[in-house]
């Protein structure tokens, strides 16, 4: 099946005004001014984007895509994520992953997940492991699984700085990077270790100290949630002047989080203004994991689902604030992740080549219609595609 999409607003993330796009099957096959009637092909859908943005799939690295949660007992599982959930928000690449609860959870529970919605229409790929070192694997090791497994492309999310973290000392983690490495290495993969970071005291001291007395490059160590705490964005800036990237965690605001939380907007800013290279910087959703809320005696006191549809709506705040030009905002949910996970040139861009996963914004912004990898997802905002037991 052929597609051309035509007279949108072309941003790849790079702007390229109006353009037309002709999608083969998966890929994207040609990227012109003007491209004319294309004859000896049949089934040719034509797609008018005059008036529209068109811009490359967003990627989330951070998805509880098979449930998360726990934290509250049984009944706090989250479920599984549903493939319109994903879509409708414009993510056309997910990165699944387990959290703290790693026990009624499994990386097989995860990997199967990830295949079902990849058959439903997006791509999926999943970080081996949970919280806890040593970590959860599904062959014996995070060497073997990313070198066995085509769908993991690193570790993590392994917790620091957080009660509910193993507590794990600098050789521990140490030892998780180096098999990441190694087996990033055999495997062809980025071999990326995405940390979680809470709260705690020790903030990014093990990351620091990890890149100053080892021979790890410090690239693949990716921490997430750098924002959730004022003081945590100093050190990720750090960090990131050091050669790292820094996740920052979308829906994270002082209302449902720290008093200290930074929101995606503000901690951009603040990054920049810090010297750190906004091409290291990515934003992800942390969607469908559990969002539990403790007092200072760790006691919870609430739980609630995290949203997909926040890793948008808080980087076109970026661009609507006058932080970031839609040029600079697009990269963060776009090519920096794809740099990052070793997905680039297939993911990340729009170009001659690559693999066809489009959002078209309208005027204000708002997600119109969706494709992954040339197939129709979304269209005016709502699902065309749905899951297996989706009403």
């Amino acid at each position: 099946m052929f597609k051309i999409i035509r007279n949108g607003e072309l941003y790849t993330p790079q702007y390229l005004g109006k353009n037309d796009i002709l999608i083969a099957g998966e890929k994207i096959a040609l990227i012109n001014k003007s491209i004319g009637k294309v004859t000896g092909v049949p089934e040719i859908d034509e797609i008018d984007a005059t008036g529209y943005i068109v811009v490359p799939g967003f990627i989330d690295q951070h998805v509880h895509i098979a449930g998360g949660g726990g934290e509250g007992g049984p009944v706090t599982r989250t479920p599984e994520i549903s493939i319109s959930s994903l879509a409708t928000a414009g993510i056309t690449t997910v990165v699944g992953l387990l959290g703290a609860d790693g026990v009624t959870r499994s990386v097989a529970e995860l990997l199967a997940k990830a295949r079902a919605l990849e058959q439903e229409g997006i791509s999926a790929y999943i970080f081996t492991g949970a919280y806890e070192i040593p970590t959860r694997t599904l062959t014996g090791s995070v060497r073997s699984d990313l070198v066995l497994i085509d769908k993991v492309l690193g570790v993590g999310e392994i917790a620091i700085s957080d009660h509910r973290s193993a507590q794990p000392t600098l050789e521990m983690l140490v030892q998780v990077a180096a098999e990441a490495r190694i087996g990033g290495l055999l495997g062809k993969k980025a071999g990326i270790v995405h940390v979680h970071v809470g709260e705690g005291k020790q903030g990014l001291a093990l990351l620091m100290d990890l890149a100053k007395q080892t021979d790890i490059p410090v690239q693949q160590m990716a921490p997430t949630h750098v924002n959730r705490i004022e003081r945590l964005l100093s050190e990720a800036a750090e960090l990131v002047k050091m050669g790292a990237f820094a996740d920052l965690t979308a829906g994270i605001y002082t209302d449902n989080a720290s008093p200290d939380a930074v929101e995606v907007c503000d901690a951009v800013a603040a990054l920049i203004k810090k010297g750190a290279d906004i091409a290291r910087i990515t934003v992800s959703s942390d969607g469908n994991g559990s969002l539990p809320v403790f007092d200072d005696r760790g006691n919870l006191t609430s739980i609630m689902v995290g949203s997909v549809r926040v890793l948008w709506e808080d980087v076109r705040k970026t661009i609507f604030n006058g932080v970031l030009s839609m040029e600079q905002a697009l990269p963060l949910i776009t090519l920096n992740p794809a740099l990052l996970l070793g997905l680039v040139p297939a993911k990340g861009t729009i170009r001659s080549g690559s693999d066809a996963d489009i959002v078209m914004l309208d005027g204000n912004l708002d997600i119109q219609r969706v494709f992954a990898r040339g197939k129709l997802m979304v269209d005016r905002g709502l699902p065309v595609v749905k899951g297996y037991f989706e009403n």
